[in-house]
Formats: C-alpha cells, sequence, structure tokens
C-alpha cells in the first residue's frame, strides 16, 4: 500500500478518504510546523509527500526519499520546492491554482485599504487609550478613489485586483512578462514598463512570482524612483522586496507606506526592523485564508495525490 505524509495536521473530514485507500502519516500539529530533520525521518519510504509553503524541499531530501511519486505543494507558489530535482527524479509536482484567486484579491485590496487609511495604527491609538480629541488633520490618510494602482505581476490574482480597482474608479497600469490585451481591452489595464509604473502609482501591488529573475526586484533604486506619497503592498513573496531598503525608504520618508502580508523569513522575527515603524501595515501571509479556499485548497492536493498514485494525470501538475 502507498505511503502517504502529510507534513501538517489537517482536518480529518479531507484526510478520510485517502485512509481508506493508502497508508497515511500525518504530523500531530497544526501550529508547529516540522523541522527540516523531522520531514526527513517521517516521510521515510512516503511515495506521496503533502507539503506545506514553509517546508524547505531541497534536492537532498528529495534524494533521501527515494520512494516518492508526487510532492503536493499547499499553495500555488512553489518556490520552497527544488521543482528541478524533482523532475531528475521523476518525481510529480502539484499546486493549488485558481481556487485562491478571489480570496486573495479580496485580501491583498483589504491591506491596500487598511494601509492607506493606517487602519491598523489608529486602532492600536484607541487600544491605547491615546485618542483624547478630535483634531482637523489628525490619523489622515491617502484617497484610493482616483488615485493610480499599478500591479506587478498581473496574473489570475493580478487581473483580479485589478477589476475591484475599477470599482474605486482606479487608473490601473500593469508590469508583466508578457501584455494581457483581452483584459486591457476588457478592462482599459494600461501596461507599463516597470520604471514608468514606478515613477506614476500612488500604490504599487507586487503579486509576481518569486524566481531569480524577481529575488530584489524591488530594492533601493527601485524605491527611489517611487513618489514619496506612494505606497508600496507586498502579498506575492517577501524575497521579490530588499526589505533592508524598504527599511530606509519608509524611515527616510521616500515613500510614504508599507502594506506585508508576506516576509522573507516566515514566521516574521519579532525584532524585525519592519515592525517598529507604525506605517506599515503586517499580516501572517493570509492571502488565501477563508474557511472556503483553504478546504477547497486542501481538495485539490488530495485529489491530486490519490491520481498520481492511481497512474492518473493530475489536474494541477507544475512538473
Amino acid at each position: 500500500m502507498d505511503k502517504i505524509y502529510i507534513t501538517r495536521k489537517l482536518p480529518e473530514e479531507i484526510v478520510e478518504p485517502l485512509r481508506a485507500k493508502f497508508d497515511v502519516h500525518m504530523w500531530h500539529s497544526e501550529s508547529i510546523a516540522m523541522t527540516y530533520e523531522e520531514i526527513k525521518i517521517n516521510a521515510k519510504g512516503a511515495h506521496a509527500l503533502w507539503t506545506m509553503l514553509s517546508d524547505n524541499i531541497d534536492r537532498a531530501l528529495i534524494e533521501s526519499l527515494s520512494n516518492l511519486k508526487v510532492i503536493s505543494n499547499f499553495a500555488v507558489g512553489y518556490n520552497n520546492i527544488d521543482v528541478e530535482a524533482a523532475k531528475e527524479h521523476g518525481i510529480i509536482v502539484t499546486n493549488t491554482p485558481g481556487v485562491l484567486t478571489e480570496t486573495t484579491a479580496d485580501l491583498t485590496f483589504a491591506l491596500l485599504l487598511a494601509t492607506a487609511r493606517r487602519i491598523t495604527e489608529v486602532e492600536q491609538e484607541i487600544r491605547s487609550g491615546n485618542w483624547t480629541s478630535w483634531s482637523p488633520m489628525q490619523y489622515t490618510g491617502m484617497d484610493i478613489f482616483g488615485a493610480t494602482l499599478g500591479i506587478v505581476g498581473m496574473g489570475r490574482i493580478g487581473e483580479a485586483v485589478a477589476r475591484r480597482a475599477k470599482g474605486f474608479d482606479m487608473n490601473v497600469l500593469y508590469h508583466n512578462r508578457s501584455r494581457k490585451l483581452e483584459a486591457e481591452e476588457t478592462y482599459g489595464f494600461t501596461y507599463a514598463e516597470l520604471d514608468d509604473l514606478l515613477k506614476q502609482s500612488d500604490f504599487v501591488i507586487l503579486l509576481t512570482p518569486l524566481t531569480p529573475e524577481t529575488k530584489g526586484l524591488i530594492s533601493e533604486r527601485e524605491l527611489n524612483l517611487m513618489k514619496n506619497t506612494a505606497t508600496i503592498i507586498n502579498v506575492a513573496r517577501g524575497g521579490i522586496v530588499d526589505e533592508q531598503a524598504l527599511f530606509n525608504a519608509l524611515t527616510s520618508k521616500k515613500i510614504w507606506a508599507a502594506g506585508l502580508d508576506v516576509f522573507e523569513q516566515e514566521p516574521v522575527p519579532l525584532d524585525h526592523p519592519l515592525l517598529t515603524l507604525p506605517n506599515v501595515t503586517v499580516l501572517p501571509h493570509i492571502g488565501s485564508a477563508s474557511i472556503r479556499t483553504r478546504q477547497a485548497m486542501m481538495q485539490l492536493n488530495a485529489k491530486d495525490i490519490e491520481a498520481v498514485l492511481e497512474n492518473r494525470e493530475p489536474q494541477n501538475r507544475i512538473v
């Protein structure tokens, strides 16, 4: 019987159908992540590995699990997996595209609104007892309605965010590896080179995958191109932004604010410099975190694992 190892505790109603067909083993905790060595030891002999975005599935780990047929990643992104190593060893890798598009777009726009209007910052002011009177320019933020929005990475989620932006009468610019001519014609989005987008946008949203080409895409040079009234929102991956450069740009007022759902190191350390700044709104990587969407993502993973172990083609194959 093929063995499945799941690196985080998942709801039993999701796992139970797999137990009827396969030898399923699962980590004991939902909140405590497995270490690299724990995965290596516990997944020994596994034919299927069900992974989380926080799991580092590198070449050495892949080569230590000689029975592996499939790695199914609980995320759209898969930069935590050495895909080339998996391919070399004939291991199928799957992910969870599509089902989280609208949920992530909702969260992206919520983070944009919260950062622009300083929602979390001023909430803490009330809870700390610092709101003692009303004054004309107290707690003022930036308008979203009618502003220019620049989206870097116009995939499914980017298009969904851009559609929401049109409801706020925003002027939408985008930068992508390829033009989206149909979306331009249908929704009125405008393609721009990255430098031009950064110079013109009031809000810049990062939605590009983390690849060798996009790592450090936004650094000191790019931040210096932005308006000093501009805000940057990152719901993609932490490594796309040079965090030290972002900290410097925020403290020197080269840009106005930042909203971050992702960090280069996650969970983010409590002593991270960006956490000290009032003009940074932070979230714990919850782009897809609605109950319905997370359950749908689990179903995709489960169905793809089942397909591979039964010698069928999975729906969401990467390699």
